[in-house]
């Protein structure tokens, strides 16, 4: 083949296909995201510093899990960029999810079925 013949032969490495595509985000989009983060994070401490068992047993952990899987969602969808991704991502994402909480349940179920831990031998 001459330079000729190589001119026309399709680029299979060039950056035209959208699936491959980069997608730039904002650098305004980063910074809400980080305030998001920072807010989440003081809210978390100031909701460990108020007692809300008289809601029920273990409402403090429940409101600060709910406060960290809602950033971790932030960091996964923008920082990681999922929310522009491929279907399989997005698959693979949830995958994750539904494995994590999987191992919450099993640990969930092995710390209620323990004793309160008293002792009164």
């Amino acid at each position: 083949m001459d330079d000729k013949d190589l001119r026309h032969q399709p680029d299979h490495n060039s950056d035209h296909h959208s699936e491959d595509e980069n997608h730039i985000v904002a650098l305004p989009l980063y910074m809400m995201v980080f305030g998001v983060l920072v807010v989440g994070t003081i809210l978390t401490v100031a909701v460990a510093f108020v007692d809300l068992d008289h809601i029920f047993p273990g409402a403090n952990t429940l409101v600060a899990l709910s406060i960290a899987f809602f950033k971790m969602a932030c960091v996964v969808l923008i920082f990681m960029h999922v929310r522009w991704s491929s279907r399989l991502i997005w698959l693979m994402a949830i995958a994750g999810f539904f494995w994590l909480a999987i191992m919450f349940a099993f640990t969930m179920q092995d710390y209620l079925t323990r004793s309160s831990g008293t002792f009164t031998g």
